[in-house]
């Protein structure tokens, strides 16, 4: 594929609620399995709003692995990264596994948004690929 990216897009809704749940059941495990140290950080850094926080940047993860259509993600939850930068606009990071398959799409550019009000978080990740997967 050449000239115009194609653009693909993911989209993911959780429940604030089951965020909290499994935080409660699993505790540091699970936030050590699914969250990297700095977005950890950053939702300790309020903790009323910490169980929105990590649905949110759940919902961002969910979002990116529809954009890329990584089918096999399993393990792959800490290669994809939530940063806030100085103007307080989140991006995406990739590392890994993550990073390798947006690499094999071509992928020259991801947008996210993330909102989160009391009981859901939502996420929207936007990809410019420049290939098509198995092409």
């Amino acid at each position: 594929m050449t000239g115009m990216p194609m653009m693909r897009v993911g989209v993911d809704l959780v429940r604030v609620r089951d965020v909290t749940e499994s935080v409660n059941t699993f505790g540091d495990r699970y936030l050590q399995r699914l969250f990297t140290p700095a977005e950890l950080s950053y939702a300790r850094g309020d903790p009323t709003r910490m169980p929105e926080r990590l649905a949110a940047r759940f919902a961002a993860k969910e979002a990116t692995i529809k954009a890329l259509g990584m089918a096999e993600h399993e393990g792959a939850w800490r290669c994809i990264e939530v940063i806030r930068t100085a103007s307080g606009r989140c991006e995406l990071l990739l590392h890994g596994r993550v990073r390798v398959a947006a690499d094999a799409l071509g992928a020259t550019s991801l947008a996210i948004s993330l909102s989160h009000e009391h009981e859901y978080a939502a996420a929207v990740v936007v990809a410019a690929v420049h290939r098509l997967p198995n092409a």
